[in-house]
């Protein structure tokens, strides 16, 4: 920046050697000049000038609309007035105006959401969207993006079911490796319980365990559990009942058959439904439901006709506390001890009424249930025998068993569950929480100090502690009774993990 005198000292000349300000000519009245004025003059204008000149290019190389004045420099850069229109603040709320707009209005058929943010950007390079396009893009993107993963979450629960359904390679070896013991070792053979030993099995003075069961894993873990958790383990005698896998008549039933075996992704209508839906229905799906070792919990007091009371358990179970005080129980003459699941904030587990398990649009179900009727669990029940063959519990549970069938299988989510709800009414005594806590094969949020603190943990639901889709942090409680010594189990490679 120069500066430049005139002879008569009444016109100073500014010049800017960088073409932005190029002449700036002062004049100055001769009869009101002084230096003082002169020198105040030329201090302003040296301190101003710079600035003006950096402003100005900025404006220049951001590439916004040009200023051919100071008044619009001033509303681009200067101080946010409250008289001021912020031309940010405009754009973005036209911009939510065409979002809104684009939202209620059916995207285009000739447009095809880019695969990638770095497709849209090239796209939006070489095609020049305009904002709706823009806006109508990005819709498309994020529907097309909910959709994969609503897809890839229902796929996921598909083979969830399918992993829970199916039998582990190593329990299918040990099966197959203690048949193969059992045909050829004569002690494999040898009478249990021994011909002394059978009078215990009626023995109302000792504390009788049913157990139900194919699985020779699990039912070894609740054994083991039980008598190790007992304080008088030489007063425990387990009856396990078990048979291969067996759909026999039920099979022969063509609904039932698709019910379980059907492929319930192709073709369904997805759209209509919610993971956690889809989950719960296919969990109704699972092949145990329809296996007899299931339903013959309900013919206990024929299967035991010298026996008073007795626990049924689930295989899935683990006992960690000594379960003899259930036999002192007062049932004020109810038959089924069982806990409540209806108490808890818990969804998958603890919050079941009756609404949950049945189909309250059906007239029957209508008719004769109340939706907000607390459920209850199966897997650790203590049955009172003498007060249940006073009752007519077998006959409802066929019964309505039977007006399912006709009914196409419409009014419950099957299973063993839904008509024992039914056939119990009126037969149950609510015992405390802590005898039974459930949920560990549904969540992997359980409580681990509850855990520690209940004296049965049942691990229903599909992420058993034995498959490898069980939850890692909660196997520990089951997998410390398997014992890992043993050659049938070692030379399965079933491993601690």
């Amino acid at each position: 920046m120069q500066l430049h005198f005139s002879p008569s000292m009444r016109s100073i000349t500014i010049s800017s050697s960088n073409g932005f300000i190029d002449v700036m000519k002062i004049k100055v009245a001769a009869r009101h000049f002084s230096y003082r004025t002169l020198f105040h003059t030329i201090l302003i204008l040296a301190f101003l000038l710079p600035f003006v000149f950096i402003l100005t290019a900025l404006v220049t190389l951001e590439g916004v609309n040009k200023c051919s004045s100071f008044d619009c420099l001033g509303r681009r850069i200067g101080p946010r007035l409250p008289w001021r229109v912020d031309d940010s603040g405009r754009l973005v709320r036209d911009f939510y105006k065409i979002l809104n707009q684009v939202n209620t209005e059916k995207i285009p058929d000739g447009l095809k959401p880019p695969d990638s943010f770095s497709q849209l950007v090239s796209e939006m390079k070489n095609n020049q969207y305009d904002a709706r396009t823009f806006a109508f893009m990005i819709r498309g993107m994020m529907e097309k993006l909910e959709r994969e993963i609503r897809e890839s979450k229902f796929s996921e629960l598909m083979n969830k079911h399918f992993a829970a359904s199916s039998i582990p390679k190593g329990i299918h070896c040990l099966s197959l490796r203690l048949t193969d013991e059992y045909s050829s070792n004569a002690m494999a053979r040898k009478q249990l319980p021994s011909p002394e030993l059978l009078p215990l099995l009626s023995d109302n003075s000792y504390h009788h365990f049913v157990l139900s069961t194919d699985n020779i894993l699990a039912a070894a873990v609740v054994v083991a559990s039980a008598v190790q958790s007992s304080l008088n383990p030489e007063k425990i005698v387990f009856h396990v009942i078990t048979d291969k896998k067996t759909y026999a008549a039920v099979e022969n039933h063509n609904g039932i058959r698709n019910y379980y075996h059907g492929n319930h992704v192709t073709g369904a209508n997805l759209s209509d439904t919610t993971p956690r839906i889809f989950a719960a229905k296919l969990l109704a799906r699972s092949p145990k439901y329809i296996s007899l070792l299931n339903h013959l919990r309900i013919y206990l007091p024929e299967l035991f006709p010298n026996l008073d009371k007795l626990v049924f358990l689930d295989d899935d179970v683990v006992i960690q506390r000594d379960l003899s005080p259930l036999w002192e129980l007062d049932l004020e003459g109810k038959v089924n001890g069982a806990v409540e699941t209806c108490k808890g904030e818990d969804e998958w587990v603890m919050s079941k009424r009756f609404k949950n398990y049945f189909n309250f649009s059906h007239p029957l179900i209508t008719k004769h249930l109340d939706p907000e009727e607390c459920a209850w669990a199966y897997g650790m029940n203590i049955f009172d025998l003498r007060a249940w063959r006073k009752t007519d519990i077998k006959e409802t549970y066929h019964s309505w068993l039977k007006k399912n069938l006709r009914s196409n299988l419409t009014m419950w989510k099957l299973g063993t569950l839904p008509p024992a709800l039914i056939a119990f009414q009126g037969h149950v005594h609510p015992i405390d929480p802590s005898w039974h806590m459930l949920g560990l094969g549904y969540q992997s949020k359980t409580n681990i100090e509850n855990i520690k603190k209940a004296a049965v943990i049942h691990y229903n639901g599909q992420s058993k502690p034995w498959l490898q889709i069980g939850f890692e942090h909660l196997r520990q409680f089951w997998s410390k009774y398997v014992n890992y010594s043993n050659d049938f189990i070692r030379n399965c490679h079933i491993l601690e993990s």
